[in-house]
């Protein structure tokens, strides 16, 4: 290793950063939305595959969600999927068509999804700190390899942790704006 790399650890903080972003999407508000329904996984043709490999998902109105399987022996491994991932929801099957009816979010249950948010931000943040490390692992290495001076250690060092609190920075933004959508009545 013959230079510090920043751009791979900043892909790798984006990457951890895009992770939270795809939880909240499943986070449920007040609104319908598609993603809610992401972490689904069925157990169809012998294999565990995302729900929306073996139909598609639409939005009803605001409060259903509309799942039309594709195939007719895929109905019940769906609504039993539907079942496990416990999201709240009512389903109602007609034929191949399953409709998930959104319940209103009581109080309660925003708070749950605060708190939701919160854990899975913490993740985030320990992910990216995880990252920062080994960024400086490898620094100290490389300075102890003499691959860098002294002087370049302490300047990629600041780079790093410029990144590291600008990824941070960026993850509570995050969560500040999914906690609002989350407690808008």
């Amino acid at each position: 290793m013959d230079s510090f790399d920043l751009k791979d650890l900043t892909r790798r903080m984006e990457g951890a950063a895009e992770t939270l972003r795809k939880e909240f999407m499943g986070l449920r508000t007040g609104r319908a939305s598609v993603n809610l329904l992401d972490p689904v996984m069925v157990d169809a043709y012998g294999q565990h595959m995302p729900l929306n490999q073996v139909g598609s998902i639409s939005v009803g109105d605001a409060r259903m969600l509309v799942v039309s399987v594709w195939d007719k022996g895929m109905v019940k491994p769906v609504e039993k999927a539907l079942h496990d991932a416990n999201l709240g929801v009512t389903a109602q099957t007609e034929g191949t068509t399953i409709r998930l009816r959104l319940p209103e979010l009581n109080q309660e249950r925003r708070t749950e999804l605060v708190k939701l948010a919160h854990k899975y931000t913490e993740q985030c943040r320990i992910a990216v700190r995880n990252i920062r490390r080994d960024g400086m692992d490898s620094l100290k290495k490389m300075e102890k390899d003499s691959a860098i001076s002294q002087d370049e250690h302490h300047r990629f060092a600041d780079q790093v942790q410029e990144l590291t609190d600008k990824f941070i920075k960026k993850i509570d933004e995050s969560l500040d704006h999914k906690e609002k959508e989350i407690m808008q009545i």
